[in-house]
């Protein structure tokens, strides 16, 4: 990607991470008032991370995939960063490690956390020469984010049981693995009768 598009990309990506600060730096929200709407971009930007690479299989790659496909990492990076600003808020607001740590066997504490160590090794690679280092392991590293991203889920259902939002933002992940699968019984059926 070019460097002025790829820093274009990166201010939008960073718009609601500084209006989230104002709020809390003009003393508009409590730390605990941005927990939602930070672990939800986390969430919403796994997505659109994870999304690309079942709509290329299922649908063949294209201008707009392709597109896509070039700033993945980025997203993918971009959902760290609202995860790890989504702990700061966590700790902003617990203010004392013993605290945090109380709250530590609550299943809805501990998959955040979990989730959160899973998606730090995607992130931590997430760059060329890491790339070129680890050859396939990359990729498979890479694959962590498959679990952090039904943690994330787990942690918001199990903290906000609210499952309607969950299941909506789990929706098109679901939609786009079951079209690549149908997509590739099609190919394997075709294969087998020519």
């Amino acid at each position: 990607m070019i460097g002025w598009r790829r820093a274009l990309l990166w201010l939008v990506l960073a718009i609601p991470a500084a209006l989230m600060l104002q709020r809390i730096a003009s003393g508009e929200a409590l730390a605990m008032d941005l927990y939602h709407p930070s672990g939800e971009m986390s969430v919403r930007l796994m997505i659109l991370a994870l999304l690309p690479g079942p709509l290329t299989d299922a649908l063949g790659p294209n201008r707009f995939l392709r597109g896509w496909l070039a700033i993945r990492r980025n997203l993918g990076v971009a959902a760290f960063l609202y995860a790890l600003l989504h702990l700061v808020f966590y700790v902003l607001d617990m203010q004392l490690l013993s605290a945090m740590v109380s709250e530590l066997a609550i299943p809805g504490i501990w998959t955040g956390w979990l989730a959160f160590a899973l998606l730090l090794v995607p992130a931590a690679i997430s760059f060329d020469t890491a790339m070129r280092r680890l050859g396939r392991r990359w990729k498979q590293l890479q694959r962590l984010v498959y679990p952090a991203f039904l943690l994330a889920l787990i942690h918001w259902l199990l903290l906000d049981w609210a499952w309607g939002p969950a299941l909506v933002h789990l929706a098109p992940l679901l939609m786009a693995w079951t079209l690549r699968m149908a997509m590739r019984r099609r190919t394997i059926t075709t294969r087998s009768i020519a």
